[in-house]
């Protein structure tokens, strides 16, 4: 077993660890990054699908107002490109298709009238977060004490309106209204901004892509910080040691260094850790002392949500030709939302298209075979018969990924914000905690790991007085 010491460990590298590194890295500090996978970029991941081009089987779009985002991609000498919006959308319900533009499909007035009266109350609600401080908000506890679907049930009286906002807690959590806090759904809106950006392609949080795939945003993070980064050593226990004034028992010695990590072949020494695993997978890893009740019930409570990513490709965009986006939403399922993510040049021709919460449930432990029957089945029923017959098909589900366990990201069920919210970002001695959850701009998004990295170089170094 090789081990070695160092100032910081940061523990994943995917946008958050690599960027916790990269700015620990700029403030001199020695930073050694270990990595589960062979691979960095953590749920981003590109695949080439030849002549260069790539889909992207993780995270891919970014936006306006997602600045860490946006700086990164300039810094790192990328670009980005806008998501293909031209066209016609669809929406799929009762066996009916219906074709709109904008964001909202175009249903019956009264529930049409209701969505946008729903939209705008919660945004209000949301307004009323604090995103720093969610859990000091006791006069939020009846909303951290339902789940959306209840909040829905009491706020819409059509089925078509409760149809679309479910569409929509689909398409942000990969989850479903009933897993849901409200409280977790509003602090999310809060940090982007409205429901409406989560929600919106052009000038939302689906505004645009990265030329090359957004794995190149790790890959070249990864290289700046050359051989600090370890790939392919699974962490599995953290020793750590009290700090001064902490409760509980004696520390234990474990050298020099108050934190060690081991990992499978790997040792590291370091005066302070950043853990940047999402907290369901961070609670399994072992600690030695145990973390505190607190930090532990929130890592109980932070459910992964459930997505399978498929992609169809066909020789060219054919739905382009019939005046279609390519954008759908479907009550119908099991495929909840499309898009067109045909590389620029349009060729090949690219459908994105969704499994999300209980369809990726039942849909992950599916053979690929019958997966893939179950969205051709529906890309046909929305795009007509040359949808079933693509040159490839390439999908991954999340859930079954050891070292990710569900994507987007993690979620609070009710009760969970307002009495385990506070163990979310604060450190445990000399550990830390990064990572899209921790976010309070953004949370659960590409933005939001990348600035939970910085903002937890910054606190280490703070509390460690580390050269700056």
């Amino acid at each position: 077993m090789d081990s070695f010491e160092t100032d910081v460990v940061v523990i994943g590298a995917g946008l958050a660890g690599l960027s916790a590194a990269r700015e620990l890295k700029r403030c001199g500090v020695d930073t050694a990054v270990i990595e589960a996978r062979e691979r960095v970029g953590g749920r981003t991941l590109n695949e080439p699908i030849g002549d260069g081009e790539i889909i992207e089987l993780g995270g891919q779009w970014v936006g306006p107002t997602q600045d860490h985002a946006l700086g990164l991609i300039r810094d790192l000498g990328l670009e980005s490109f806008p998501t293909w919006n031209t066209g016609r959308n669809l929406f799929e319900r009762k066996g009916r298709i219906r074709s709109y533009e904008g964001t909202i499909p175009k249903v019956n007035p009264v529930s049409l009238a209701e969505v946008g009266v729903a939209l705008k109350r919660l945004n209000r609600m949301a307004e009323k977060i604090d995103v720093n401080r969610p859990w000091t908000q006791a006069e939020l506890a009846a909303w951290d004490s339902e789940t959306f679907a209840t909040w829905m049930g009491r706020n819409t009286r059509t089925a078509a309106a409760r149809d679309m906002l479910r569409l929509a807690i689909e398409a942000v959590w990969a989850a479903e209204p009933e897993d849901v806090s409200l409280l977790h759904a509003l602090f999310y809106i809060r940090s982007a901004g409205t429901l409406d950006l989560l929600l919106d392609t052009e000038g939302g949080a689906q505004d645009s892509r990265v030329l090359g795939g957004s794995h190149l945003i790790s890959e070249r993070m990864a290289a700046e910080l050359g051989d600090a980064v370890h790939l392919g050593f699974p962490v599995r226990r953290i020793r750590w040691q009290r700090m001064p004034g902490d409760t509980g028992d004696s520390p234990i010695e474990i050298g020099p260094h108050p934190v060690t990590v081991e990992a499978d072949g790997l040792t590291v020494s370091a005066r302070a850790a950043v853990v940047t695993l999402p907290p369901a997978l961070a609670g399994r890893l072992e600690y030695d002392p145990p973390l505190p009740a607190i930090r532990d019930g929130l890592t109980q409570r932070m459910v992964q949500g459930t997505v399978v990513k498929c992609h169809a490709i066909y020789p060219e965009p054919f739905w382009r030709d019939a005046g279609l986006s390519g954008q759908a939403t479907s009550a119908d399922g099991p495929v909840s939302v499309t898009f067109d993510n045909s590389p620029p040049s349009g060729t090949p021709g690219v459908l994105l298209a969704f499994l999300e919460g209980n369809a990726a449930r039942q849909a992950t432990d599916l053979p690929p075979a019958e997966r893939q029957r179950l969205v051709l089945d529906c890309l046909v029923r929305l795009f007509g018969p040359e949808a079933a017959t693509p040159q490839r098909f390439v999908d991954k589900a999340w859930a079954a990924d050891e070292f990710a366990r569900g994507c987007y990201g993690g979620y609070l069920p009710p009760g969970a914000w307002l009495m385990y919210g506070e163990a979310l970002r604060a450190p445990v001695g000399p550990l830390h905690w990064a990572g899209a959850e921790t976010a309070t701009r953004w949370a659960g998004y590409m933005d939001g790991a990348i600035s939970s990295g910085i903002r937890a170089a910054t606190e280490v170094i703070g509390a460690e007085a580390l050269p700056a």
